[in-house]
């Protein structure tokens, strides 16, 4: 039997591995090799690892797992979760049953593209959601802000510690009065009408096609369409979640502690703040891991 069963074996996944096999518990992490920012050029903002590309940091953490011959890492996916504390079973695709004292889920969540041409081909490159991952790279440049909900108000703020050049796409949304006189207060003028196409032109740069008026150029363009988690092993076991503007997340504790004892989660799955990140990810990794192994002492 396993200590720790990892499901999701990105940046959270790998971070809670390593704190485990630091502490020599036995440990399996389970992935496909998909990460959410795999469509991204370059991570930034994880401190030591300041633009690299996020596939080549994962591929490094790997190998350092190497070193520690309590950590096994198998590329398969995670079929179904049963159990209770001290006595979880996960089946894999593989066919195979472990079993663990404990279970760490950090298997991220999927951002569902809009049917929009052009959309998902320019997710991660001229089409982003984080300005802390790509907003030095373009700053003082002309940015655009697909609306999405209220909560795009905050990223108006956000922006302009980036660029004062910001056009927001209202993309069909009714912008209440009041926030659009905030807008013109800022200088970040709204354009309405539906998104329909976006082309790209390599690098950050695109143009946005509109259903009514003109095409508008911008150096880049940051959206945040909803997200759900990648897998639906939460939905099984009874889970405790969060409905966030953006989409479902699992709720947890101060210890990273899911709503059913010895299940911890870790990064977007269990993130509710936005725009993601790759350091908070990794460091609710390490604590999920830290806390499982603390709740298994004698």
């Amino acid at each position: 039997m396993d200590d720790v069963v990892i499901i999701g074996g990105s940046f959270a996944g790998l971070a809670g591995a390593l704190q485990l096999g630091r502490a020599r518990r036995k440990v399996t992490v389970l992935d496909t090799g998909l990460p959410r920012n795999r469509f991204a050029g370059h991570s930034h903002g994880l401190l030591g690892h300041d633009h690299k590309p996020p596939l080549d940091i994962l591929a490094e953490a790997r190998q350092q797992l190497a070193r520690y011959p309590t950590v096994k890492l198998v590329n398969a996916r995670a079929e179904s979760v049963s159990g209770a504390i001290d006595d979880f079973s996960v089946i894999t695709s593989d066919g195979e049953t472990l079993r663990a004292r404990r279970l760490i889920l950090s298997y991220g969540v999927i951002d569902q593209m809009p049917d929009v041409p052009g959309f998902a081909e320019g997710w991660g490159k001229s089409i982003v959601p984080c300005p802390y991952c790509d907003g030095f790279e373009v700053a003082g440049q002309h940015w655009g802000l697909v609306w999405s909900g209220r909560q795009s108000h905050n990223q108006v703020r956000l922006f302009h510690d980036w660029t004062d050049r910001l056009t927001v796409f209202a993309d069909g949304h009714d912008i209440p009065p009041d926030i659009r006189a905030d807008l013109t207060r800022r200088n970040t003028p709204v354009v309405d009408g539906r998104i329909i196409e976006i082309a790209h032109h390599g690098g950050h740069n695109a143009t946005v096609k509109l259903d009514t008026g003109p095409n508008v150029a911008v150096d880049i363009l940051f959206a945040h369409p909803r997200n759900k988690p990648a897998a639906s092993l939460h939905e099984s076991l009874g889970l405790a979640t969060v409905d966030t503007p953006l989409g479902i997340i699992l709720k947890v504790d101060e210890r990273r502690e899911t709503s059913m004892p010895g299940i911890y989660a870790a990064g977007d799955l269990a993130n509710p703040l936005t725009p993601p990140s790759v350091t908070l990810a990794s460091s609710h990794g390490a604590m999920a891991g830290i806390f499982a192994q603390q709740s298994m002492l004698v």
